[in-house]
C-alpha cells in the first residue's frame, strides 16, 4: 500500500465496493491499435460513457485500469474530461476570445457532474443536429463531438409539418396541452395532429430522420446519437451507420463491437471491430427477439438502401443484393445457433400521450433525458452557439 506518515492514524482498510459502483473496460483492436472501451452495467442515460468512448476511439485519451469507479474517481469522470477541455484553450490570446473561452469553461464545469447520470436535451424536429441550446451542449462543442438525433417530421406530411413547425419537443408538448383547451377548432385539430405525431414516432427515429442522419454524418465521423433517453457512440463507415455496443453483457465478446443502424424498428446486425457481421456467443445473455420484420418494413429498408445508392452513385441492384445476402446468411446462422439475438437498442413500444403536463417527469416517449436531481422541464430559450476554435486534443485520463 501507499506509505503513511508516522504521525497520522492508521488508515482504515478499503471497503469493498459493490459491482454496481464500477464500469468495466473492454479492450479491442481498433485500426491496428489496442484500444479500451468503457462498458455500461445497466440501461439508462449516460452521456459520459458516450463521450469517453469517443475520446478513446480517437486516441485523445488513454486508459490503463481494468475497471473504473462510476461517476468519477481515478480513471473515469469529469476530471479526465476536464483535462481534455482545458487542452482546447484557443491559441489566440485576444481578450475577447479568452473571456469567451473562460465563460464556456465555467458553464462546462457546472454541467460535468451530470454527465454520469443524464442530461437535459430538448430536440427540434427540423434537423438531426437541431437541439434547443442548453449549457449542457457546451461539453459537446468544446470537445468537437457532434450530437445527433433522428426524430424528424416527414416533409411529405404537410399536416404534421404545419402542426410541429420549428418547435422543440418541450414547446410541442406545451402546444398540445394548450390546443386541447382551445376554442378554435383549427388549433384543436393541430393539437391532435401533433399528439398523433409524438405517439406514432415513440421510437424517436423516423424513416426521414434515418435518411437525413445517414446523409448528414461524415464518413468516419464519431458522434453521439440520442434516442430513447440513451446516448450512444455512433460512427459512419462506408456509408452506413453503426452504434457502439456498450452493454456489459458483451464484455467478453470480442467479436461484438458495433451494431448497425439501418432500420427504424430495431432490426439490426452485430459487427466486429472491422464492421464484419458477427454473432454473440453467450446464449444466457440473450433475450427473446421480436417477431420477424414485416414485409412492409423490409420494403422500406430496401427503398432506403436504393436512395443511398443513388445518392452515392452506386448501382442500386448491387446494394440490394448485398443487403439481402447478408440478411439471409445472418438469419440462417441465427436460426441454427442463436435463435434469440439481443438488441440493446431495441426501440420502446409506443405509449399514449399523458393527459396533462406533470413537471419533473420523463414523458413516455422519452423526449427529455434528465438527471434524477432535475426537478423541472427544460424550457430554455434558443441561444446561438458561441463560435470557438477547436484545436486537437491529446490527454490522458488519470
Amino acid at each position: 500500500g501507499a506509505p503513511q506518515d508516522r504521525g497520522s492514524p492508521p488508515a482504515e482498510p478499503p471497503r469493498a465496493q459493490p459491482p454496481g459502483d464500477f464500469y468495466f473496460v473492454k479492450w479491442i483492436l481498433w485500426k491496428g491499435q489496442r484500444t479500451a472501451l468503457v462498458m455500461q452495467s445497466e440501461n439508462g442515460p449516460c452521456p459520459l460513457l458516450a463521450i469517453i468512448n469517443i475520446l478513446l476511439l480517437q486516441w485523445k485519451a488513454s486508459w490503463g485500469h481494468p475497471q473504473i469507479p462510476r461517476g468519477g474517481g481515478p480513471g473515469l469522470g469529469w476530471d479526465g474530461i476536464r483535462n481534455c477541455i482545458l487542452a482546447t484553450q484557443p491559441r489566440d490570446t485576444s481578450e475577447g476570445l479568452q473571456l469567451n473561452f473562460q465563460q464556456n469553461i465555467n458553464d462546462t464545469m457546472t454541467v460535468l457532474p451530470k454527465l454520469s447520470t443524464g442530461l437535459d436535451v430538448n430536440v427540434r424536429f427540423t434537423g438531426v443536429s437541431d437541439f434547443e441550446y442548453t449549457p449542457e451542449c457546451i461539453v459537446f462543442d468544446l470537445l468537437n463531438i457532434p450530437l445527433y438525433h433522428g426524430w424528424l417530421v416527414d416533409p411529405q406530411s404537410p399536416e404534421q409539418v404545419q402542426a410541429v413547425g420549428k418547435l422543440s419537443y418541450n414547446q410541442l408538448v406545451e402546444k398540445i396541452i394548450t390546443c386541447k383547451h382551445a376554442s378554435d377548432s383549427r388549433l384543436v385539430s393541430e393539437g391532435l395532429v401533433a399528439e398523433q405525431f409524438l405517439e406514432s414516432t415513440a421510437s424517436q427515429l423516423t424513416f426521414h430522420g434515418l435518411c437525413e442522419l445517414t446523409a448528414r454524418a461524415r464518413e468516419g465521423e464519431l458522434g453521439v446519437f440520442f434516442r430513447n433517453n440513451h446516448f450512444s457512440t455512433m460512427i459512419k463507415h462506408k456509408g452506413h451507420l453503426y452504434l457502439l455496443v456498450t452493454d456489459q453483457g458483451f464484455l467478453q465478446e470480442e467479436g461484438v463491437v458495433w451494431e448497425s443502424l439501418h432500420s427504424v424498428d430495431g432490426d439490426s446486425s452485430f459487427c466486429d471491430t472491422e464492421f464484419h457481421l458477427s454473432h454473440p456467443l453467450g446464449k444466457d445473455r440473450a433475450t427473446p427477439a421480436p417477431p420477424d420484420p414485416r414485409l412492409q418494413q423490409r420494403q422500406v429498408d430496401q427503398d432506403f438502401m436504393v436512395a443511398l445508392s443513388l445518392q452515392q452513385g452506386q448501382d442500386p441492384s448491387s446494394v440490394l443484393s448485398d443487403l439481402e445476402l447478408a440478411r439471409q446468411l445472418q438469419q440462417e446462422e441465427y436460426q441454427q445457433h442463436h435463435p434469440h439475438p439481443h438488441h440493446p437498442h431495441q426501440p420502446a413500444p409506443p405509449q399514449p400521450l399523458p393527459a396533462q403536463v406533470t413537471r419533473g417527469c420523463c414523458w413516455p416517449w422519452g423526449g427529455l433525458c434528465r438527471s434524477p436531481q432535475s426537478s423541472a422541464l427544460s424550457l430554455s430559450p434558443q441561444v446561438e452557439r458561441r463560435p470557438r476554435q477547436r484545436p486537437d486534443l491529446d490527454c490522458t485520463l488519470l
